[in-house]
């Protein structure tokens, strides 16, 4: 089938490890209804966390002389022999909600030091700047690690802000990994907990699960990132979720494919990153009061 600029249908590989998390899997399903109306063929390839795979699933499309490489949710220092044999082999590598590295000709992905600076400074707010905070993070997603290091900076701003307890959560499964982590927490501390800092939103699901089984009359308040449906449907719930930084992830497809687009034109993209912008979700912002 010809694009609608008349070119070849480029092959374009979309590889990721994380299609499970609902994110990515909305940024993918984007991104391929962009491909398909710029007549591309493009294939899906989701290696359920395992990086090794990864690294031989890149491969294996270089090998096959793919027009286009995308990313998605991937650290690509990670794999970087990989993204250099594509760059040496001359086929572009675009990542969504990645990093820049090099090979990589453009990365299209949200500020994430802003995004863990609006979640530390919206939980700490709410706080009234004092309490006892947990955390959940990831620091293997290059952008998550980010808002890990943004929390590191808001609590040098608040040293009334203790993080007693942290935990690095398992991918795939971190809504029932952290709702497990919850209870033992409930269970070991629970009465000096008063906030759940969550780097993205399915480990603040599984902390809201937890709590409202275990403590659902305790005043633990919880946020996280990406405004994810089930967060935002629990924030207007009036659940212990107050908030959500909330990623325009169909954005970031979008700009994503656009980059690629004139890519394959044969041009350079004015910016080698890309940020689509963020907001703050709360019951306020969604009209709703809570007691």
């Amino acid at each position: 089938m010809a694009s609608t600029a008349g070119a070849f249908a480029a092959d374009v590989a979309v590889l990721t490890p994380y299609q499970s998390s609902v994110a990515t899997n909305q940024m993918i399903n984007v991104f391929q209804d962009k491909a398909k109306a710029a007549g591309w063929n493009a294939t899906v390839v989701d290696t359920r966390g395992d990086m090794g795979q990864l690294a031989s699933r890149i491969e294996d499309v270089v090998a096959a002389k793919v027009a286009a490489i995308v990313l998605v949710s991937v650290d690509p220092t990670q794999i970087q022999d990989q993204v250099n044999a594509a760059a040496a082999a001359g086929i572009p590598v675009v990542t969504i909600d990645g990093a820049k590295a090099p090979g990589v000709v453009l990365n299209v992905t949200s500020d994430n030091f802003e995004l863990g600076t609006k979640l530390s400074d919206f939980l700490f707010g709410k706080l009234g700047g004092k309490g006892n905070i947990v955390k959940f993070f990831y620091s293997a997603h290059p952008g998550v690690h980010q808002r890990e290091l943004a929390l590191d900076e808001a609590l040098k701003k608040y040293p009334d802000i203790k993080v007693v307890a942290d935990h690095y959560v398992v991918v795939p499964g971190p809504v029932d990994d952290a709702r497990k982590t919850t209870e033992n927490w409930l269970k070991s501390q629970g009465d000096q907990i008063d906030a759940v800092w969550a780097a993205w939103d399915e480990p603040a699901i599984g902390a809201q699960l937890a709590v409202e089984a275990d403590k659902p009359d305790s005043k633990i308040i919880i946020a996280g990132i990406d405004g994810n449906p089930q967060a935002v449907e629990l924030i207007k719930a009036c659940s212990h979720i107050k908030g959500t930084v909330s990623q325009d992830f169909d954005a970031m497809a979008g700009l994503a494919a656009e980059g690629l687009t004139e890519i394959l034109a044969g041009k350079t993209p004015a910016k080698a990153e890309v940020y689509a912008p963020a907001k703050l979700i709360t019951p306020e912002t969604l009209g709703v009061t809570c007691p």
